[in-house]
C-alpha cells in the first residue's frame, strides 16, 4: 500500500511546537526553514533499496506531559535491564517518546564543566554553543527530506560538550524508550570533544510494544577535536511496525580517535548512514556494526570513512546475519581525497545467510584520488562453515547449539565493544530472540 507523502505539520505548527518549548529564534526559524525545504526535497535514494512507499510521516509528534521519575525501579522492567547497576556512580538520562524522565550524573561532570543534557535544556541554558554544533558541518539541513524534516520536527535527544583536557572515566549512557505505540521520535545527539578530552557514550533506542506504527528520524553528529578521543556504542532495537531513518556522523581533527560500536537490532524497515570524516593529520575512525535481518524486513545500511588528512587511518567492519525473508544491503565506502597520503583504509563486509529465501548483498567500495597510500577490501556472502559446524558437532555439541555459537562469535566484535555490562547481556538476549 502506497503510503501519503504529505504530512499534517506545516508551518505555524513547527513554529508554534518551538515556542512553547522556549527554544531560542535561531533555532525557530531553522525549524521553519527546514519544513519549507521540505516541500521541496526528495527523500534520499539508498542503492537497491525502494523507501517511497515506508512510512516516514504517518506519526504523532508530541505525545504531551509526561511525568519524571525518581527512581529507576518506577522504569519498564526491559529499560531497567539496560541500565549498570554494579557502581553507585552513573551518568544516565533516560527519555520516554523523546522527553527526559530520569538523569543522575557524577559530581565529576560538574566539577569538570562537562555538560550531559537534554537537547531542549541545552537549547535554552546553553544556546550559543549549542547553536556552534547543531547540523553544522557533518550533516546538511538541505541533504534530502528526512534531513529536512527531522530539524523541523525535532523532538528530542541529548548534547554533550567536554572541556579542552577532560576524561570522562565513567560512561555517560541515554535510553530512549518508545512507549507509545503511535509516537514519533525526531532525535538529536550531538557530541562536542574538545581537544585532549576523552568520552565513552553508549545509547539504546528501544521499543517493547510489537503494534508500533510510527517513525524514527534519528541524526548523531560527533565533534572530535585535536588528540581527543570518543568511543560511541550504540544498540537500535525498535519494534516492527517503526520505519527507522538512522544517520550517524562524526569529524575528527588531528590525531583524534572515534571508534563507532553499532548493534543495528531493528525489527523493522532501516536506512542507515554512518560515516566519518578524517579531516586532520593523524586522524583515526574504527567503525564496527551488526545487523540481524529477519521476516520480511528490508534494511540498507551505508558505511563511509572519508579520509582528507595525511596518514590517517579507517577501519570498517561490518557483520550481518539474515533469515526468512529479509533484505538487507551493506555498502562499505573508503574514500581517500587528494592530499590525504600515506592515508590507510581498510574494510572487511561480511554477511552469514541462515536461509535460502533471504538476500544480503555486501558491497565494498574503494574510492581513491591519492597515489601513496595503503587501501583494502574483503567481503563475503555465505552460510554457516560446514567444517565449523563438523568440528563442534564432532566433539558432542549438537547442530542447533552449534550454530548459535557459531552466531555469537560472528556478531561478537561489537557486542564485545559495548563498555557497559548490562547492555552487552540485553544485546546478547535480543540476537537469542531474533535468531532462534
Amino acid at each position: 500500500m502506497s503510503v501519503d507523502t504529505k504530512w499534517t505539520y506545516d508551518e505555524n505548527y513547527v513554529r508554534e511546537y518551538s515556542q512553547n518549548r522556549g527554544e531560542p529564534e535561531w533555532l525557530t526559524e531553522q525549524r521553519v526553514t527546514a519544513i519549507r525545504l521540505a516541500d521541496e526535497l526528495n527523500l534520499p535514494k539508498p542503492e537497491k533499496t525502494n523507501i517511497k512507499t515506508w512510512n516516514f510521516t504517518e506519526f504523532k509528534h508530541d505525545p504531551g506531559e509526561i511525568s519524571a521519575i525518581h527512581s529507576v525501579d518506577e522504569l519498564h522492567e526491559d529499560v531497567q535491564k539496560l541500565i549498570d547497576r554494579s557502581t553507585e556512580e552513573q551518568n544516565l538520562i533516560v527519555y520516554r517518546d523523546g522527553k527526559p524522565i530520569y538523569r543522575t550524573e557524577s559530581n565529576y561532570l560538574k566539577e569538570q564543566g562537562v555538560l550531559f543534557l537534554d537537547i531542549e535544556t541545552a537549547a535554552r541554558e546553553h544556546s550559543d554553543l549549542l547553536k556552534n554544533y547543531f547540523m553544522g558541518s557533518v550533516v546538511g539541513v538541505d541533504e534530502h527530506r528526512l534531513t529536512a524534516l527531522h530539524v523541523a520536527l525535532l523532538n528530542g535527544g541529548t548534547f554533550i560538550y567536554v572541556p579542552k583536557n577532560v576524561t570522562v572515566e565513567v560512561p555517560l549512557q541515554t535510553i530512549y524508550w518508545q512507549h507509545d505505540p503511535e509516537a514519533g521520535l525526531f532525535n538529536h545527539v550531538i557530541i562536542a570533544a574538545e581537544d585532549n578530552s576523552n568520552v565513552t557514550y553508549l545509547e539504546n533506542y528501544a521499543s517493547f510494544d510489537r503494534e508500533h506504527s510510527a517513525a524514527a528520524n534519528i541524526i548523531s553528529e560527533v565533534y572530535v577535536g585535536q588528540n581527543a578521543k570518543v568511543s560511541y556504542g550504540a544498540v537500535d532495537h525498535f519494534e516492527k511496525g517503526v520505519t527507522t531513518y538512522v544517520n550517524r556522523r562524526g569529524r575528527v581533527e588531528k590525531d583524534g580517535h572515534l571508534e563507532w560500536a553499532v548493534g543495528q537490532m531493528n525489527e523493522g524497515n532501516t536506512v542507515s548512514d554512518n560515516t566519518t570524516i578524517l579531516q586532520g593529520d593523524g586522524s583515526h575512525a574504527d567503525t564496527k556494526s551488526v545487523s540481524i535481518g529477519r521476516g520480511d524486513q528490508s534494511q540498507n545500511f551505508w558505511t563511509d570513512i572519508i579520509h582528507y588528512g595525511k596518514n590517517s587511518v579507517g577501519h570498517i567492519l561490518t557483520h550481518g546475519v539474515m533469515k526468512d525473508h529479509a533484505s538487507s544491503i551493506f555498502n562499505g565506502v573508503t574514500e581517500i581525497k587528494h592530499g590525504g597520503t600515506k592515508a590507510d583504509g581498510q574494510q572487511t563486509e561480511r554477511v552469514l545467510m541462515l536461509s535460502e529465501r533471504a538476500r544480503g548483498d555486501a558491497n565494498p567500495i574503494l574510492l581513491i584520488d591519492e597515489d601513496d597510500v595503503t587501501a583494502g577490501h574483503a567481503a563475503s556472502v555465505g552460510r554457516v562453515d560446514p567444517m565449523q559446524m563438523f568440528y563442534m558437532m564432532s566433539r558432542g555439541i549438537s547442530r542447533t547449539e552449534a550454530e548459535r555459537l557459531i552466531i555469537h562469535g560472528f556478531l561478537a566484535p561489537v557486542v564485545n565493544e559495548l563498555p557497559i555490562q548490562a547492555v552487552k547481556e540485553r544485546l546478547t538476549e535480543v540476537i537469542e530472540r531474533k535468531v532462534y
